[in-house]
């Protein structure tokens, strides 16, 4: 009977009509049916289950039993691609207060920069270039040296693609017009640290070329205005 779905739906006007013109008799049998199936259909108690789960404790020790026999294991010695490469002449050896040793045996002190293009190693002092007074940077804060300081990449071919320069012991940004100036050259400029540079130079030059990777380096104990004292 249509009237039986009011046990589980809401009954439709078309049920309500049915149901209160139908017999009174018949209309308490309904009741008592629909009751039964209304208990009939009561919910029951679902069992809740636990979402909480214990964590492993860390271990107690790091001690992971006897060592592999397998011959599968990875020597990772061996993933170090440019282990036997090596290094090339110009690397830095060490940066030094007032210089530095390079990989080939060549000692530049004296407070002088370096700078190095094609495999080859050269005195370098920017600071003299222009007004001079030992100052690398303009009113900005910006290191800025003159043209002349970069004339050396106007000789050499092929030009290198990138120029590693090293500020001394704080990096800074250069000027715009520096910038622009070796950009005309066909060189990139990646700003460091005299240190950082120094190792990013040894790593670039070892693993692309000495053809393709520069470097300029002012010494770590240059002061502005007064130099290396």
């Amino acid at each position: 009977m249509s009237y039986l779905r009011s046990a589980v739906q809401r009954p439709s006007i078309r049920d309500l009509t049915t149901y209160l013109l139908q017999p009174s008799k018949r209309r308490c049998i309904a009741q008592s049916t629909h009751k039964n199936l209304t208990r009939r259909i009561q919910p029951t108690a679902t069992r809740a289950l636990s979402l909480s789960h214990t964590l492993d404790a860390a271990p107690k020790s790091h001690d992971r039993g006897p060592r592999s026999t397998e011959d599968t294991q990875t020597d990772f010695g061996s993933l170090n691609v440019l282990g036997n490469t090596p290094a090339p002449s110009t690397s830095i050896d060490a940066c030094l207060w007032d210089g530095f040793h390079l990989d080939s045996g060549v000692k530049i002190t004296g407070g002088s920069g370096v700078l190095l293009v094609a495999g080859e190693a050269f005195n370098w002092r920017p600071w003299e270039s222009g007004k001079g007074g030992m100052k690398l940077v303009n009113e900005k804060g910006q290191f800025d040296v003159e043209d002349e300081a970069w004339g050396l990449f106007s000789l050499v071919w092929p030009k290198p693609d990138l120029l590693i320069l090293g500020l001394g012991k704080e990096m800074r940004p250069i000027s715009p017009r520096v910038r622009q100036h070796l950009n005309s050259l066909g060189v990139r400029v990646d700003i460091q640290d005299t240190r950082n540079a120094a190792a990013q130079y040894n790593l670039l030059a070892t693993e692309r070329g000495l053809n393709a990777v520069a470097g300029a380096l002012i010494p770590i104990g240059f002061k502005e205005g007064v130099g290396v004292k």
